[in-house]
């Protein structure tokens, strides 16, 4: 039988990775706000991840429907839940209305009450952006706040 490795990432959500028989690395990252990423691993480099697919919701429940699985009550939202703190990681796609803004122009904390703490962009990661800081295309961007401030913040990044 198939391990799967879980690791939890406080305030985060939960990583579920397993290798397939076919020797890829398959991850799925479940956020505190109940996002989902499919994750592909590099085959030279299994720690280095090639490929990422955001899953809303009822993605999540077609894929598994088409995997022939079964719906399951997913505790990991609340496992990963501090208390009045929530953390996400958003990627601003091409119809995000964040696209080509800077956090200030976008006015991102006034907004929505909650704070981009970092901007992954490739491999590089720019761990305290201020509100000069650009947000492009294909960035994932670390939010914080409340979890109404960080749903907030979703709906804004997802907003075209």
């Amino acid at each position: 039988m198939t391990e799967i490795h879980e690791t939890e990432l406080p305030g985060v959500g939960v990583l579920q990775e397993f290798d397939t028989v076919g020797g890829s690395r398959v991850g799925v990252l479940t956020t505190r706000a109940g996002r989902r990423e499919l994750l592909f691993y590099d085959d030279e480099d299994p720690d280095s991840c090639r490929a990422m697919v955001h899953l809303d919701p009822e993605d999540g429940l077609v894929l598994a429907d088409l995997l022939g699985g079964t719906h399951v009550v997913d505790a990991a939202a609340s496992l990963q839940r501090l208390e009045g703190l929530a953390i996400d990681w958003l990627t601003v796609h091409r119809s995000s209305a964040l696209a080509g803004s800077t956090i200030g122009d976008a006015g991102v904390r006034q907004g929505t009450g909650a704070s981009i703490v970092a901007i992954i962009r490739g491999s590089s990661t720019n761990a305290a952006p201020g509100p000069a800081d650009r947000l492009e295309v294909g960035d994932v961007v670390v939010a914080v706040g409340t979890p109404e401030a960080v749903e907030r913040l979703t709906a804004l990044v997802e907003s075209g």
